[in-house]
């Protein structure tokens, strides 16, 4: 069923070359279903609905590869370090800078505690077990053992079937994910389970905070004790559940439950390890389990039969009934294929792993890094896509955390830190809304206009008085802390932006970080945006909110150029310790229309210099997307697809955003930004003109449905 905010969207279409055609939407997503004929090393198949994600190797579960089974639910604390108690964690004070109190800088080991817990777990691994003639377990199996095998996930089902050989006879397993609750169904065909050869296993790792990354797998499978597991059966469990898992780290209970197809027998395989093995006991071609995960004991549990029909059904909703692009069908250009590939295998993988109640992880839902936790400037680069491509009712799990998150950022703004009003939003954070002590967490600012950029985009979609009440007191604290973190520099009598500060590219020294570029543009927007908000309410504009925005400090200019802030040296563009990370310059018009301080050609000129001296090489996924914004407002639109297809910017075979030099893969910020710069790219932005304004005039034929202007 089409979500209630897209039933506002209007049906568009947007060509270079002339169709009127209704896209044929299957066939197009058909086409890129991945294909894989052995496990890959960096990344799984994956089944999911966004709150939920189950990885797989070859077989279709987690037989040789223990990849994981990862939630937006699954946390934990780790144990308190000794000597430590929760009220040593409630009277935990960091750094005091230029009379702002900060979580930064406190005493060891609290800090680092804090920072790494609540840390995110891996659920636990489903295997195929293979038994003996005598149902022995065979622990020598290989994936090398295995002959013929294949792997196909059907994109518009969401199912993945993965076939081999094993000694002599076929085996077939089918993978899917609920989707509306976490639980994954299995089924397994093959003439073995006649003769009592084939089983599933269920193992369980131990979780904690002690690496900021574990990628590509998550958890320690071989530490079993610390950590434990009880095995419950028969009576007192819900009708529909055969068997219950309790696992219990540190303080924290998970629970998972099963439920076959027919009888089975399920028994732990020895006292030292947490693996639990399931035998079918009705012989039969056929034998269906689903496992389910939750925090809470299981009270049911779908027929495999219930998951797949309701698989089928969200997957078919997402690909009808949302935005889409075609950029292949009617294209002569050779890039096309690629391009169309990277879009539908983004918005599959997005749709698994980064739709779910919080913000997504850089790496969702495949593996960890920065302990499983958000980081809420990054949000944008995850999450805008889904308004452009009219996916409401996934956006709106996770952006109501800024409701959700209201209490902490004015907690942190007003009590914390000091300010007078307002709400400051976090960088690294988690489920409970707590900044993650660091100085970059602490002293970025680039996050904090982002709630301004969902409303809007949501009151586009609906122009409804509904949705300026629910955002209005989010949009008030925002602008608030805007307003009065700029001070009013005596000298110049211009509101500057820190010190102390760091920029979008975190390279620069916070103490001598004043008026960077990007943050005054990104200002100015906010406060803009703030401020039209509250006269659609009928309200008046804070009198401090436009004071400060006709104020801000001009954006800094050396030689002519746009400056990463105010006071760097003059000759920066020579220098790799300013020009090595996020390339912040180009998104004053690209990612950001025109603001009320900036120059489009001043702007423009400066994109020219960074595309000649920027260190590329060291750029982050999103980065590309950004720079392809930047072009096609600039209407560089050949150089916007070179952005977007650049060598650097990579996408493995099943379309998983390559990490590159700078984290682990998968990045899925590059695979939200692409996706959001596709969109602008071929449906406009404010003030465009003709249809796909930022894709070439030769060469190119796109058709959207459902598809946004970008602001």
């Amino acid at each position: 069923m089409m979500s209630y905010l897209a039933a506002f969207c209007t049906v568009l279409v947007a060509v270079c070359g002339v169709t009127n055609a209704k896209i044929d939407r299957q066939a197009l997503v058909s086409r890129f279903n991945p294909v894989r004929t052995a496990s890959s090393a960096s990344t799984p198949m994956q089944v999911g609905n966004g709150h939920f994600a189950f990885g797989a190797d070859i077989t279709g579960l987690q037989t040789f590869i223990p990849w994981a089974t990862m939630s937006d639910w699954g946390w934990k604390n780790d144990s308190l370090p000794v000597g430590m108690t929760e009220a040593n964690i409630a009277a935990y004070r960091g750094a005091v800078w230029d009379g702002v109190q900060y979580e930064f800088g406190g005493p060891e080991p609290m800090q680092q505690w804090l920072i790494s817990n609540p840390n995110r777990v891996n659920l636990g691994r489903v295997g195929l077990l293979f038994l003996d003639e005598h149902g022995a377990t065979l622990n020598g199996v290989t994936e090398d053992v295995l002959k013929e095998k294949r792997q196909v996930l059907d994109l518009w089902t969401g199912t993945m079937k993965s076939t081999f050989r094993w000694e002599g006879e076929n085996v077939e397993v089918q993978t899917v994910a609920a989707q509306d609750s976490s639980a994954v169904a299995i089924t397994v065909n093959s003439s073995h389970l006649l003769r009592g050869r084939l089983g599933i296993f269920l193992d369980f790792p131990w979780n904690d905070g002690s690496a900021k990354f574990e990628a590509p797998l998550v958890g320690v499978w071989n530490a079993t004790s610390n950590h434990t597991t009880v095995l419950y059966t028969g009576e007192g469990l819900g009708p529909d559940v055969r068997a219950q898992i309790a696992h219990t780290m540190d303080t924290t209970t998970f629970f998972t439950g099963v439920r076959g197809s027919g009888e089975f027998a399920i028994a732990r395989e020895s006292p030292e390890a947490h693996r639990y093995n399931i035998v079918p006991q009705r012989a039969g071609h056929m034998f269906s389990a689903v496992v389910t995960y939750a925090a809470e004991p299981i009270q049911s549990i779908s027929r495999a039969e219930q998951v797949a029909h309701e698989s089928e059904l969200a997957w078919e909703d997402f690909w009808t009934n949302h935005g889409f692009v075609d950029v292949l069908t009617g294209s002569s250009d050779w890039r096309a294929e690629e391009l169309q590939r990277r879009i539908i295998l983004s918005q599959y993988l997005l749709r698994v792993n980064e739709a779910g109640d919080y913000p997504s992880q850089e790496s969702g839902l495949v593996n960890n890094g920065w302990y499983g936790k958000f980081h809420m400037e990054m949000f944008f680069w995850h999450s805008a896509h889904w308004a452009l491509w009219n996916n409401w009712d996934l956006l709106d799990r996770a952006s109501s955390v800024y409701g959700r998150f209201l209490p902490t950022a004015i907690q942190r703004a007003q009590v914390q830190q000091g300010y007078p009003v307002g709400g400051r939003w976090p960088k690294m954070t988690d489920p409970s809304g707590r900044s993650a002590p660091g100085e970059i967490n602490e002293l970025l600012i680039w996050e904090q206009p982002h709630p301004l950029v969902f409303a809007e985009y949501e009151y586009r979609a609906t122009r409804s008085r509904a949705t300026l009440e629910k955002w209005r007191d989010v949009v008030h604290a925002t602008a608030d802390w805007m307003s009065v973190y700029a001070r009013r520099n005596a000298s110049t009598g211009f509101f500057d932006l820190g010190p102390p500060m760091y920029v979008v590219s975190e390279d620069t020294s916070p103490n001598a970080t004043r008026n960077p570029a990007f943050e005054l543009a990104y200002w100015r927007f906010g406060l803009d945006h703030a401020s039209t908000w509250m006269m659609r309410l009928g309200e008046g504009v804070p009198p401090a909110w436009t004071e400060v925005k006709e104020n801000l400090a001009p954006i800094p200019i050396e030689n002519g150029l746009y400056a990463v802030y105010e006071g760097i040296p003059s000759d920066f563009w020579d220098m790799p310790t300013f020009t090595n990370d996020h390339p912040a310059l180009v998104g004053l018009y690209g990612w950001l229309p025109q603001t009320a301080n900036v120059s489009v050609d001043i702007a423009k000129a400066t994109t020219d210099k960074v595309w000649t001296s920027w260190n590329i090489s060291n750029c982050w996924g999103w980065d590309f997307p950004m720079l392809a914004m930047s072009a096609a407002r600039n209407g560089e639109a050949e150089k916007a697809i070179e952005w977007l297809l650049h060598p650097l910017f990579e996408f493995d075979d099943i379309g998983m955003p390559v990490g590159g030099v700078r984290v682990p893969t998968p990045y899925f910020p590059g695979s939200g930004a692409l996706l959001y710069a596709v969109a602008m790219m071929a449906e406009g932005w404010d003030g465009s003109r003709g249809g796909a304004p930022g894709f070439p005039r030769r060469g190119w034929t796109v058709q959207t449905e459902m598809i946004s202007k970008a602001i």
